[in-house]
């Protein structure tokens, strides 16, 4: 069995197919470290710093995670001892808070007036109403949403600037969602670079991120349409001193009679906003892009044009529920050139000869195996990724596609053992695993899913027959879990549920047709 460093080259964090992954620059004075975590801010992170030495990356990693965490115990809606929360159970006295805070109720005022009441930190009120109906299996009634709506345009709190002082003023719940997770990155970004002297850094909090010092960072849009790692991108952009936000309703939501309902709301009406199913903003100050991430999805395409228009530098990507892309003037000139993507290396022509035999026919191009893993997290507990693998194998167990590969030091790669069995590692070089950031929807920590189309590593459709999915889950000098189902992939719809273990706590996989 040969495997070669062309897959390494292809796969996740991940190009969809051969040929679909972008170039990296990199300062010539420093070298880039990547570093990934889960259970931060209730999402996943992803650090990349470019640092002249491994010393000097940790201590910016370092530096970023204690601000993330010293912003957390501020800002949080969901952490009772945060300063936020402790203010929250205050009422009609003035309370002197901290910088941070009075600063992050200031935006929230002027947004939502920005806005004319589209963003608005007590539509919190709403979405309770609506997550209260979906456990009752029911839709709101009229007269809750009449009542949360009335509630939202009440005035919740009053700033006295020259005190620095905040008084709640009413009871109605309040989450500092839609900008705060962008806030915090932009924060921990400029904490990063001036404590450790790193030359450039990324800080992506769940799928938004910053752009900060000597770095170009190439960011691929997740497709709405298509919520997979390895999904073709919608748009692959540059970004250099900025900040990149999405939002979309195809990560949370509740379901109600078959049918789901975005977990963004609009607070003038109470109803999910439906129209806009992504939003992807590119701002230079972090707040303004996760504010308008959100508001331009409960906006009119011609409200947003309207309000962006006053905001010089600010750059958006609306995709409409019918599928319609709509961009800002400025758009184009951000997009990544062509000549950034480079081709996939080939295997040898043994691995060629293997991945071409089993079955009779072509795999239908109507299906599609969905593989879904969660990761084992403990709870409000901030752990690094392992290394993952998922990979499939023919009869003969001869690799056939990689569909992801993540590890964060080279040196450590064979620590997946049943991946890396008889792998040339010296053919391997040690940055092709660092690919484009990726901008989405914010996911739930631990939990991903891929695809497969049913093509080998060339790009060509497999035959039918039976084929085995292999996951694989390790860490340096510790723990590897792997997982393995033999599926028979000949038109018939089929699932499966993999028992967890000490890294993955669950996997299913799912072949299916292709949803149109």
């Amino acid at each position: 069995m040969v495997k070669s460093a062309f897959l390494l080259a292809a796969i996740l964090v991940l190009a969809p197919c051969p040929g679909g992954s972008s170039t990296i620059s990199t300062s010539p004075r420093g070298k880039l470290y990547v570093f990934h975590y889960e259970n931060v801010l209730g999402t996943s992170l992803e650090l990349k710093i470019v640092a002249s030495s491994a010393a000097q990356s940790e201590k910016a990693a370092e530096a970023a995670l204690a601000e993330i965490d010293r912003e957390s115990h501020i800002l949080s809606s969901w952490d009772p001892d945060s300063e936020f929360s402790r203010w929250f159970r205050t009422l009609g006295q003035p309370v002197r808070i901290s910088p941070e805070l009075f600063e992050v109720l200031s935006l929230f005022d002027q947004w939502r007036d920005r806005t004319h009441g589209a963003l608005d930190a007590s539509a919190e009120t709403i979405t309770r109403v609506w997550k209260r109906a979906a456990a009752e299996k029911r839709l709101p009634s009229q007269t809750e949403l009449d009542s949360a709506v009335a509630s939202v345009r009440r005035v919740h709190w009053q700033l006295d600037s020259d005190h620095r002082t905040a008084t709640h003023t009413t009871d109605a719940p309040l989450a500092l969602n839609s900008f705060v997770k962008s806030y915090i990155a932009g924060r921990a970004a400029e904490t990063a670079l001036g404590a450790s002297g790193a030359q450039g850094l990324v800080v992506n909090i769940g799928g938004d991120l910053v752009v900060r010092g000597d770095r170009s960072e190439p960011v691929d849009v997740s497709d709405p349409k298509s919520d997979a790692e390895n999904g073709a991108p919608i748009a692959r952009l540059v970004v250099r001193d900025s900040a990149v936000a999405t939002s979309g309703d195809y990560r949370r939501g509740v379901e109600i009679g078959g049918r789901h309902y975005s977990h963004i709301v609009d607070p003038r009406t109470g109803m999910p906003a439906d129209q806009v199913i992504s939003s992807t903003v590119i701002a230079r100050t972090p707040s303004d892009a996760g504010a308008l991430a959100t508001a331009l999805s409960v906006l009119t395409p011609e409200q947003s044009s309207q309000i962006v228009a006053s905001m010089p530098g600010v750059e958006y990507l609306l995709v409409m529920k019918s599928g319609e892309k709509i961009v800002s003037r400025g758009w184009s000139s951000l997009e990544a050139p062509s000549a950034l993507r480079v081709a996939t290396m080939r295997p040898p022509a043994a691995y060629r000869q293997v991945a071409a035999q089993s079955g009779t026919s072509a795999w239908d191009s109507g299906y599609e195996l969905t593989v879904s893993i969660e990761l084992r997290l403990i709870e409000e507990f901030r752990v690094k990724r392992p290394y993952v693998a998922v990979w499939i194998e023919d009869q003969e167990h001869a690799p056939v596609r990689t569909i992801a590969l993540w590890f964060a030091k080279y040196k450590y790669l064979h620590e997946l053992r049943a991946w890396s069995r008889e792998e040339n590692m010296r053919s391997v070089s040690e940055d092709t695993h660092v690919m484009n950031s990726v901008s989405s929807a914010t996911r739930p920590p631990g939990k991903y899913t891929f695809k497969w189309d049913g093509r080998d590593d060339f790009g060509k459709l497999v035959k039918t027959g039976k084929y085995t999915v292999m996951i694989e889950a390790a860490r340096e000098h510790g723990t590897d879990q792997l997982m393995h189902q033999e599926m028979d992939f000949n038109g018939s719809p089929k699932q499966f549920q993999l028992p967890g273990g000490a890294e993955i706590a669950s996997a299913s996989l799912e072949y299916h047709k292709i949803a149109q």
